[in-house]
């Protein structure tokens, strides 16, 4: 695995036909393996539409992209749909889990979708990663028996489950208290280090931001700042 896992070079985004909106404006960086960066700025600032972009959920206009050696820039939908299964998991504010199901069954849903069935293998990884999240216990409960802090804690672990190489964040402590979020974000940091996943995650929270290798803050569609913390 390369150690610059992400490079995007004169990345574009615009939206629309006849009426175009510009929203992100031609700027270039890379991210390293196991790194946490954070990227921050105010409503609008492109910074969702960037974090989309890299997690393969949508397509820049113009520009290259290279995510784990693999030049992405020309993938056809079904060729990104496998792509991002394989290599990139998700946290959002929403965790979106689906509630008729366990939390070991949300867990073990991304192993579903890449294989179309469930063996034992599948159900021990699930377990083994609700332990990882501190979750031992609630492995079969509903989960609309769960807190907004455990909810958080098994939408990790199933963006764990394929063991991706990078997991991205929208606002994942968005919806969460200022305790329940300390917890969350020490569990990032603790499989950041522990699994040297790379960590790419959009906050409103300076102070959580603060905390991690890198800030990126963005303004506008650019890059304002690039901060490597020490």
């Amino acid at each position: 695995m390369p150690d610059k896992l992400i490079d995007i070079n004169n990345i574009v985004k615009v939206y629309g036909e006849e009426i175009k909106n510009e929203v992100l404006h031609g700027f270039s960086f890379a991210i390293n393996q196991g790194e946490f960066v954070s990227i921050i700025g105010p409503s609008g600032s492109g910074k969702s539409t960037l974090l989309n972009i890299l997690g393969t959920l949508d397509t820049a206009t113009s520009g290259q992209i290279t995510i784990n050696g693999e030049d992405i820039s020309e993938f056809t939908d079904k060729e990104l749909a496998y792509f991002r299964n394989q290599n990139i998991g998700f946290v959002f504010q929403f965790h979106h889990l689906l509630p008729e199901f366990s939390a070991v069954e949300n867990v073990m849903m991304p192993g579903w979708i890449e294989k179309g069935k469930a063996g034992d293998d599948f159900r021990e990884r699930a377990y083994e990663l609700l332990d990882l999240v501190d979750l031992q216990g609630f492995e079969d409960k509903l989960i609309t028996k769960l807190s907004g802090g455990q909810k958080q804690r098994v939408a990790v672990a199933r963006a764990l489950m394929n063991e991706p190489a990078i997991l991205m964040a929208d606002e994942p402590t968005g919806n969460l208290d200022s305790e329940t979020t300390m917890k969350v974000y020490n569990l990032l940091r603790d499989i950041n280090k522990e699994l040297n996943t790379t960590f790419v995650i959009v906050t409103h929270d300076r102070d959580l931001a603060a905390k991690s290798d890198r800030v990126i803050e963005m303004i506008d569609g650019c890059i304002d700042s690039d901060v490597y913390k020490s």
